[in-house]
């Protein structure tokens, strides 16, 4: 007989549902501070649906799309623990939904924030299209950002970003489908 889908889980039940090993469940549990089961008594854990979702987003980001530690931490800084269980359910509407009120949010930069400090996945400006032999000359005053003997602009930086996302999410569909 199968647990209602509100039910909360044991870490047994959560690791072979993730096909994954108790202790890395704990690691994660040390490197991602948004992971936060209930703990009973003797120290056992339960993990509510929210958790669960949650850490099959981590799972899916560090190992289908290859994403670090410490990548999965700023992603989940920047848009939320809501984003991270919609990429591992392929719900692109709430993706696009968090990132476009996160979008309004932070129209205005913040004093001394950089690239990095904005949302993953979407253009910070308005891409030039020098990638494909449309668009602007770059002639606009943008700063460039330097990367050993080349440089890259904002904007193409922007649209390379926004071009990684997209193939991330085409692999995850791909994957899902073989």
């Amino acid at each position: 007989m199968d647990k209602s889908p509100d039910a909360f889980r044991t870490i047994s039940e959560v690791a072979d549902d993730l096909d994954l090993p108790q202790h890395v469940l704990r690691f994660w549990e040390t490197r991602f501070t948004q992971i936060k089961p209930m703990k009973r008594g003797g120290g056992r854990r339960y993990y509510r649906p929210e958790d669960v979702e949650l850490l099959k987003g981590i799972r899916h980001l560090l190992y289908d799309h290859g994403y670090t530690i410490k990548g999965v931490q700023k992603l989940l800084k920047t848009n939320g623990n809501k984003f991270v269980a919609a990429i591992a359910s392929g719900d692109v509407a709430t993706m696009d939904a968090i990132i476009a009120s996160s979008s309004e949010k932070h129209a205005e930069p913040k004093v001394g924030a950089t690239e990095e400090d904005q949302v993953l996945g979407r253009p910070k400006v308005k891409p030039s299209g020098r990638f494909f032999g449309f668009g602007s000359s770059g002639d606009d005053g943008t700063p460039e950002v330097s990367i050993g003997k080349s440089s890259v602009g904002k904007e193409d930086r922007a649209l390379l970003q926004e071009a990684l996302f997209d193939l991330l999410e085409c692999k995850r569909l791909l994957d899902q489908v073989r």
